[in-house]
């Protein structure tokens, strides 16, 4: 038997704002019936503020609870407000659920997410213009995306495949998708620990691994087409330099040169960085 908190209990036997709301101005869904647990979430908007939510699930009691405080969670804030809601917050309202049992908080976070998504899509005229590309499906037994493994890592700080199966039920059925989820833990680490490294760097020290990205990519690369560049000074997170040539040979050669410049050094060194070329 789990330990569920008195608040889960609670919510699970008295779920609130059970059932459908007509023309509703937002509706997000998660899971799915051939995964065990499904859920739906509909939202009634006016001037920014959530005025009513209501939801539908099939599911266990963990589930039931997260979908029912997180209606009332979301009641009566902004739409800012609410898109700073995380699972965590979720389960810490509920005062916290068993870790086989937290990806329930993790469907009414993708629910939500989803709902606001759709509700902006409506509401964004650019985003009707423009197809967005699908998400990558990493586990296709439960259809669990990429982006989501990658939210439940940033939110939570999970370190371990057990841990992501937990929160979001990926690699918890045939398992072949194990090897991808710990790719996916392997690089958000080593992009946290290349971030870590770029706030540690002393003003020395940033100037020293400016020089070296340009003399051994940069220039390189530049000197394929015969181009060139000089660092003519560094202030703080500008670097001002001088350009010639051409980018056609570049990686990245749909970009200006300096543009080329300022996407490597904000990759390798600081992602503040600003190029600024001078004659």
């Amino acid at each position: 038997m789990w330990d569920y908190s008195e608040k889960v209990m609670d919510h699970y036997r008295n779920p609130r704002n059970v059932g459908k709301i007509d023309n509703a101005d937002a509706i997000g869904e998660a899971g799915s019936l051939t995964c065990g647990d499904s859920l739906k979430i509909y939202l009634k908007i006016k001037d920014g503020i959530v005025t009513d939510a209501k939801f539908q699930t099939f599911g266990c009691g963990s589930a039931v609870a997260s979908s029912s405080i997180l209606t009332e969670m979301i009641i009566g804030k902004s739409v800012e407000e609410v898109k700073k809601i995380t699972n965590k917050d979720i389960a810490d309202q509920l005062g916290g659920l068993p870790p086989e049992k937290m990806h329930c908080s993790v469907m009414g976070y993708e629910a939500l997410e989803d709902a606001l998504k759709n509700f902006d899509d409506l509401t964004d005229l650019d985003d009707l213009r423009n197809e967005k590309p699908a998400e990558k499906i990493v586990c296709t037994c439960f259809n669990v995306t990429e982006n989501l493994i990658w939210d439940a890592i940033k939110q939570n700080g999970l370190r371990t495949v057990e841990e992501v199966t937990n929160y979001t039920k990926a690699g918890g059925a045939c398992g072949k998708c194990k090897g991808l989820i710990q790719d996916i833990i392997d690089t958000y680490y080593k992009k946290e620990e290349s971030h870590k490294e770029e706030s540690s760097l002393s003003p020395a020290q940033k100037i020293l691994k400016i020089n070296k990205i340009i003399e051994s990519q940069i220039s390189p690369e530049l000197q394929k087409d015969g181009g060139d560049i000089t660092l003519v000074d560094i202030d703080g997170n500008k670097v001002l330099v001088k350009l010639r040539g051409k980018c056609s040979g570049c990686k990245n050669s749909h970009l200006t040169l300096k543009a080329f410049v300022e996407s490597t050094l904000r990759e390798t060194v600081d992602k503040n960085i600003d190029v600024i070329e001078v004659a």
